[in-house]
């Protein structure tokens, strides 16, 4: 159960950003505990649109009037220090928090905050972790990153202690969470325009196992040398998984992959033969995260059972090679988020398990910074596609001061023998691929920004 005496003198918040994925869930769950709830946002979205069927205001714009009425106003990190709605609350001395801050005061309502973090996977991890914890009829509340076929949208309201959630390190904000449990995937060089190295990411980490407490527990990938350390700055128990490490308590063996690309393997727990389990998602990289919510299940007391169905009944996260109907002569369209040289490669690799003629890609890349520190190794994760299409970069929350440009991109791919095409606008790209593509070829959309939207430009119909 959760205990709201911390937030019980705020009954009235405004929400400036309200739109965003972990803000619309915010927003629920406080409506669901019985405050009232407002917000704005820029632009209308599914979410706005859910928010508002289910009784939540929102204005697509500023929204003065409710901002000088409210008892605390959260603010998205997208959101300038000028803005007109934060300047007006902290002109009337309403208290203001940023996002991940009052997310922080959310974890720390709850007993039980299962926290999974790490540079990739997170969303596909608390996921399997959240349909696991259903099958065990463990109630949980969740939070999750992307929309969730099993929760109908992205957060759930349970009764229990449990509270599953993503940590990100983006600005080190899981800093601001009350942990019970950590899982950490993988630690990467990602969001290089917040840290200054490799180095700085792998501190903020420390710091974040740190928040554990003694009796608290850390699954950590043991084939990632940046986690190998973690266990020994905490006084939590630590549970590993991996698939290269036979040392560590959880492993998969006898990976075999059907048609579709889903895997089945055997687990084995602290070289003890566990249980045979299969996936209704794609890739070796899920293999790992199946593994590392096996671990946490495990130690939670679900039986093996619940553990398998809950894998076995997750079909995927929204945009994690996400397939989303035909065109043409059987050709596939799949939409994913991956916008890191990693992800890219774990979604190659996910996309070469399946049956098809040749493969397409059309890649936005995400953020200036990114594509400038990492464009060498985007390159050469685009050329496992057979076909390479790449659009405007995405600039998210940046200004153009790397001097960066798609068409680099595409020249640091031509380098490497490959050929690749720049083009900037949708409906060019769209038919470009539909005259180009061959029966039975596969398209992925590719990144993190709008080019989730080409897909209604590709697809003719979908199968039921």
């Amino acid at each position: 159960m959760a205990n709201l005496e911390e937030l019980e003198k705020y009954r009235k918040i405004h929400m400036i950003g309200i739109g965003g994925v972990s803000m619309s869930g915010i927003a629920e769950i406080l409506k669901h505990w019985g405050f009232s709830v407002t917000g704005s946002d820029a632009a209308q979205s599914e979410y706005t649109d859910s928010l508002i069927s289910h009784g939540i205001p929102v204005k697509i714009g500023h929204d003065m009037e409710n901002v000088t009425k409210a008892d605390l106003v959260i603010y998205t990190a997208a959101i300038s220090q000028d803005d007109p709605e934060l300047v007006q609350a902290r002109k009337s001395y309403i208290p203001t928090i940023e996002r991940a801050d009052f997310l922080g005061l959310l974890t720390k309502v709850f007993n039980d905050t299962i926290c999974v973090s790490g540079t990739h996977g997170k969303t596909t991890t608390t996921s399997m972790i959240s349909s696991c914890f259903l099958e065990g009829k463990l109630d949980p509340t969740i939070q999750v990153g992307a929309y969730f076929n099993q929760i109908n949208g992205n957060y759930r309201l349970g009764n229990s202690e449990y509270f599953i959630i993503e940590a990100c390190e983006y600005v080190e904000s899981f800093l601001k969470f009350y942990p019970k449990t950590e899982i950490i995937l993988n630690i990467d060089n990602d969001h290089l325009d917040y840290f200054k190295d490799m180095e700085h990411v792998t501190l903020a980490f420390k710091k974040y196992v740190k928040l554990l407490p003694a009796n608290g527990l850390l699954v950590i990938n043991s084939d990632d040398p940046n986690c190998a350390s973690l266990s020994k700055i905490t006084e939590a128990k630590t549970i590993t998984f991996a698939l290269n490490s036979q040392n560590a308590n959880f492993i998969a063996r006898n990976i075999t992959f059907n048609k579709n690309g889903y895997p089945t393997f055997d687990v084995y727990y602290n070289n003890t033969f566990y249980k045979t389990i299969s996936l209704s998602v794609t890739g070796m990289h899920n293999v790992l995260n199946a593994l590392a919510c096996i671990a946490v299940c495990h130690m939670y007391g679900l039986n093996k059972e619940q553990i398998k169905n809950g894998l076995l009944k997750f079909t995927g996260a929204h945009r994690r090679c996400e397939f989303v109907g035909e065109f043409g002569n059987h050709v596939c369209v799949y939409d994913d988020y991956a916008h890191h040289p990693t992800e890219i490669r774990a979604t190659a690799s996910a996309i070469k398990m399946k049956s098809y003629n040749k493969s397409w890609v059309i890649f936005q890349p995400h953020t200036y910074s990114r594509t400038k520190n990492l464009l060498q190794d985007f390159a050469k994760a685009l050329t496992l596609f057979d076909n390479i299409i790449v659009t405007d970069i995405y600039a998210a929350r940046e200004q153009n001061i790397y001097n960066i440009k798609s068409q680099d991109l595409v020249d640091e791919i031509k380098k490497l023998g490959r050929k690749a095409v720049y083009l900037s606008d949708f409906n060019e790209i769209a038919n470009f691929v539909k005259t180009n593509a061959l029966n039975n070829d596969i398209v992925l959309t590719l990144g993190a920004g709008t080019i989730t939207n080409l897909k209604d430009l590709l697809v003719e119909h979908v199968d039921d």
